[in-house]
């Protein structure tokens, strides 16, 4: 075809702009993502040609080149990889087809991330390396022919990074893909085999295919007098160790070769928080190098993100994102899996039947919880002393690990909760794994066998109330009575909460249960002066609780007097085993249909207000206003507003 104009997306024209205009800090990611991206499209290749060895061509050894040109101020990236059609050069290069797209733009262009540099370390996280390119360059040419197609079918994209790019075919004997940057008048200190090699050695030093550059040798001048200077060879040599990492003893691993590995897979500028690198030997052979990362990932809660684990055979990339390999609730974990025993023609749905994936699965899950387990028990330190009086010592590696679980808990501790319902086999090491707010602590740092630990003599149960904010568990009436007599409840305030204890019944022994489900029974801790006060008023109330019932029958399921209040004049609770009002809340704004459930509603004999109903001309009027005043304190609203707003304004006249 002739050449071709097109409009770039109009997401990656504003992009670009972007890139252009305002990315001028570590201008060096632009190398590790285009570097990254030839590595990619030689995995792909090998992963294609399982099928169909033809693909290879006359060119078997896979390989990425770098290069530069002083003279012409260019750059160019090149591998022998999967390469592009031209209808594919349009597609992946034209526009981003990533729905982070739209949020990459909101952080990049966000006043609140103006700052240069963080700005740049987005880059590589939305899936939009390949324009980190015009941080350097004014213009990039893509010239790629699709492994399978003749020679005549190659392409080349050209653009200067405004808003259009051109497409012609050419021919091109050789399949795969090169680019080429036309630097920038400010990028000079990339025409430079040292810094290249700097960067590589940095950044993609892990890769396990070779990537080569030409040789250099110092050359005299022909003149006397004149300097010498650095002439290329024309010979190609390796500047990476082209092993992957994780093949490569634990001892000959440096810690910021660990740190850069991450930095490589995940697109993250942040340190991990902690790994592991293990092999498995046994039934099943396998090498696993597991990150738990610092940070969250912008999409961490979209229902199609995907574990970030890249699964290999035998040092060949199989794919990324291998869901089977880890659970949904353990899906911020990134790292590497590499299989000797799986069969290299292995699909997906095939990998899901697996035994030996089974087994991977499994190993992967106990050795991230093991992870976790160790932050957890570090997490904080306090100082001891044994018989004699002598203070123990702490190592430094465990002063590292002080304050990590902390941080780990507040950016994935609501995703760590869905494993109660996702991973039976491991509910009891996720649930001590587990961190709560509590009426004697507003942050989430009490452990369920810390509570267990402090309860009461005679408490029979661990009790625990969802809100949808922390401040709204902590004002609910449902806690008054547990407030007064100094019991600790535990306050749950993220939307899996109510979803995820439906799964845990009990912990070690002792049962969980909600305040805000059932009759108030505290057992032991209530005296018999209470029980006696509590049946003489369910019984004097009797004919105002019917009446209550009756205004109230399209509402509540039962009105009933309450030992649970102590300053609140009602409050609603629904029966053990229905669903909550607030999880009800939650699937509703969800646009998921929920059970019609009435709660119940409890009234505190000892309030004025409640013995201001008996005999009241208003008492239909106060009967509602009560309710509604008690679904307000739980966080919902009343099904009419207009109705209860006119019966208040009725009563204040």
């Amino acid at each position: 075809m002739s050449k071709q104009h097109h409009s770039f997306q109009a997401e990656v024209a504003q992009l670009l702009h972007l890139v252009t205009h305002s990315l001028y800090s570590n201008k060096e990611i632009f190398l590790r993502e285009l570097v990254s991206n030839a590595s990619d499209a030689c995995d792909k290749l090998r992963f294609e040609a399982l099928n169909d060895a033809s693909l290879y061509e006359d060119a078997p050894n896979l390989q990425v080149r770098v290069s530069f040109d002083k003279d012409k101020r260019t750059i160019t990236i090149q591998d022998n990889g999967i390469g592009m059609s031209a209808q594919e050069a349009i597609d992946n290069l034209g526009t981003i087809a990533k729905s982070g797209t739209r949020d990459f733009l909101s952080r990049l262009s966000s006043e609140q991330k103006a700052d240069a540099t963080e700005q740049g370390q987005l880059i590589g996280q939305f899936g939009v390396g390949f324009y980190s390119g015009f941080i350097v360059a004014d213009k990039i040419t893509v010239e790629s022919r699709r492994a399978g197609l003749k020679p005549e079918e190659g392409v080349r994209w050209t653009s200067g990074g405004a808003g259009d790019f051109e497409v012609e075919t050419i021919t091109r004997p050789e399949r795969g893909t090169a680019v080429t940057l036309h630097l920038r008048d400010d990028a000079d200190e990339y025409l430079n085999a040292w810094k290249l090699k700097s960067v590589i050695g940095k950044y993609s030093d892990h890769i396990s295919l070779p990537i080569l550059m030409e040789k250099e040798e110092w050359k005299e001048a022909e003149k006397e007098g004149e300097p010498g200077s650095m002439v290329k060879t024309g010979e190609w040599e390796a500047v990476n160790k082209a092993k992957a990492l994780w093949a490569r003893p634990k001892k000959d691993i440096s810690t910021e070769e660990y740190e850069e590995f991450y930095k490589a897979i995940s697109h993250d500028f942040e340190k991990p928080l902690t790994w592991s690198h293990n092999r498995v030997e046994g039934n099943t052979e396998y090498t696993q190098l597991l990150y738990i990362p610092a940070k969250a990932p912008f999409d961490l809660y979209t229902r199609d993100k995907h574990a970030g684990i890249k699964l290999y055979v035998k040092r060949v990339f199989i794919m990324d994102d291998a869901e089977a390999l880890m659970p949904g609730y353990l899906r911020f974990v990134k790292g590497v899996i590499d299989s000797s025993d799986l069969p290299l023609n292995v699909s997906r749905e095939l990998l899901q039947e697996s035994r030996d994936v089974r087994l991977i699965r499994d190993g992967s899950v106990k050795r991230v919880l093991g992870m976790l387990e160790d932050l957890a028990k570090h997490d904080k330190h306090e100082a001891s002393a044994d018989a004699d009086g002598v203070t123990d010592v702490v190592s430094d590696e465990d002063k590292a690990k002080e304050g990590k679980y902390s941080q780990f808990y507040a950016e994935f501790g609501a995703v760590l909760k869905e494993g109660l319902g996702e991973d039976f086999a491991n509910r009891e090491r996720i649930a001590r794994l587990l961190r709560f707010a509590s009426t004697t602590s507003d942050t989430a740092n009490v452990a369920l066998a810390d509570y267990k630990a402090r309860m009461k003599e005679g408490q029979e149960a661990i009790y625990y109330i969802t809100a949808e904010t922390l401040a709204a568990a902590k004002s609910s009436p449902q806690l008054e009575v547990f407030k007064k007599k100094g019991i600790e409840v535990l306050l749950m305030s993220d939307r899996v909460d109510e979803w995820a204890l439906g799964y845990l019944q009990d912990f070690d022994g002792t049962p969980l249960q909600s305040v805000a489900k059932g009759a108030v029974d505290l057992g032991k801790l209530q005296d018999e002066a209470e029980k006696k006060a509590f049946d003489e008023a369910a019984e004097t109330f009797k004919p105002l609780l019917a009446k209550l019932k009756e205004a109230l029958k399209d509402k509540a399921e039962d009105v009933r007097v309450t030992t649970r209040l102590v300053d609140s004049p009602a409050c609603l609770v629904v029966k053990d085993g229905d669903m909550s009002n607030q999880l009800a809340r939650l699937l509703k704004q969800a646009g998921q249909k929920a059970p019609d459930v009435k709660p119940v509603l409890e009234v505190n004999p000892e309030h004025p207000l409640v013995k201001k109903l008996d005999g009241s001309v208003h008492f239909n009027d106060l009967a509602h206003i009560l309710f509604d005043q008690a679904l307000l304190a739980e966080g919902g609203l009343p099904e009419d507003p207009a109705a209860y707003v006119r019966r208040v304004n009725a009563l204040l006249v």
